[in-house]
């Protein structure tokens, strides 16, 4: 059924997306694995690109030959400078991305490259043979040759998700973990952990009262990511809003805290640096009354609202019951609950000298 592959990109995220097109571009042929074509190049957790530090690795990537930054022009529904108050080495680029858009827009890009071939399903394991890597194995037992194997696998591996007392296997919700990669890899002699991260609710913007909000405008002449002269910036953008938690929000989140996975220590990963729950806020800066809150909509044409600022792992009723205490919230209809995941990770250690040329 198969060729053999100079390189096989396992994951179709951010990272996937970009290795299979640099590779391809650069005249290698490349195979595409994904457990869901359907979410290639999905915005798994906020709407947006760039932001501090996040946004210059964009334009990095573009000066590199990427698409990242193509892509998010392409897409964008709003874009601001970040820190415009400070010298010009602190400007960071952010823009709000239509995520269906994005992630369309990502997926024919990448089909437009005949270099690049596709296969949906998990993959279990990579093939070693005499301590070289030669192709990978899905979850039906085929084998698929390779020169080298990229490994993107994001929140996957073993992926574990928590929402109050509730936890159930996930890569992202409604979508499976992906196994046997970790155990194959930590018998190799990889060094294996676990991280968390979060996700907050995405709700109904049409149930959101704006007037009660202040109202954030994109940057009057929008700039744009890549350097590629014939990428336009945006001409018309659309607004995002602010709002504050307050006692009353968190007095009714701290009804949960018995509840919460990160506080009763079922959770034990590492969480990120710069992207704090909204429970862990409210917990190590008990002194504010309030907390900002970004109101973020998820593309030109849709209803589905991002609340930036709220990440959380609390059960669903004290997520929805304490959103309804947020200022312009107070007949919100929530479509998801937040939630927290765990999963696998592999520490930035050298390649175990006996296994030569091959996962990255």
């Amino acid at each position: 059924m198969f060729e053999k592959y100079d390189v096989i990109v396992v994951g179709a995220g951010h990272a996937g997306c970009e290795a299979a097109h640099a590779a391809a571009t650069m005249g290698s042929k490349v195979l595409l694995a994904t457990m869901n074509m359907n979410t290639i190049a999905q915005m798994s957790c906020n709407p947006a690109m760039g932001g501090v530090a996040k946004g210059q690795i964009v334009r990095e990537i573009d000066a590199l030959g990427g698409c990242s930054g193509i892509i998010t022009d392409q897409t964008m529904i709003q874009f601001r400078m970040l820190n415009k108050s400070k010298g010009p080495a602190m400007w960071s680029p952010r823009a709000q991305s239509d995520r269906m858009r994005f992630a369309e827009t990502w997926r024919l890009t990448l089909e437009s490259n005949p270099n690049i071939d596709f296969w949906q399903e998990m993959i279990s394991a990579i093939i070693v043979e005499n301590h070289v890597v030669t192709g990978v194995r899905t979850s039906l037992g085929i084998d698929i040759k390779s020169q080298s194997v990229i490994l993107t696998n994001g929140t996957f591996l073993n992926g574990l998700i928590h929402i109050g007392k509730k936890q159930f296997g996930g890569g992202r919700t409604g979508e499976s973990a992906a196994f046997g990669i970790t155990e194959q890899l930590v018998s190799l002699g990889f060094n294996a952990g676990r991280m968390k991260t979060g996700t907050p609710p995405r709700v109904d913007g049409r149930s959101l009262d704006y007037k009660k909000m202040q109202e954030q405008k994109g940057d009057v002449i929008p700039e744009k990511f890549s350097y590629l002269p014939d990428i336009q910036p945006l001409t018309n953008q659309k607004s995002c809003w602010i709002t504050h938690t307050n006692d009353a929000v968190h007095a009714q989140l701290q009804l949960g805290f018995n509840e919460s996975p990160m506080f009763n220590g079922r959770i034990k990963g590492l969480g990120p640096r710069y992207c704090p729950s909204i429970e862990d806020k409210i917990n190590r800066f008990a002194d504010r009354s309030q907390h900002q809150i970004f109101v973020e909509p998820e593309g030109w044409n849709t209803v589905e609202v991002y609340v930036n600022g709220f990440s959380s792992s609390l059960p669903e009723e004290i997520q929805h019951n304490a959103l309804r205490l947020v200022t312009g919230f107070e007949k919100v209809k929530m479509f998801r609950p937040g939630y927290a995941i765990e999963y696998d990770f592999f520490s930035p250690y050298p390649t175990p000298p006996y296994l030569r040329n091959s996962a990255y």
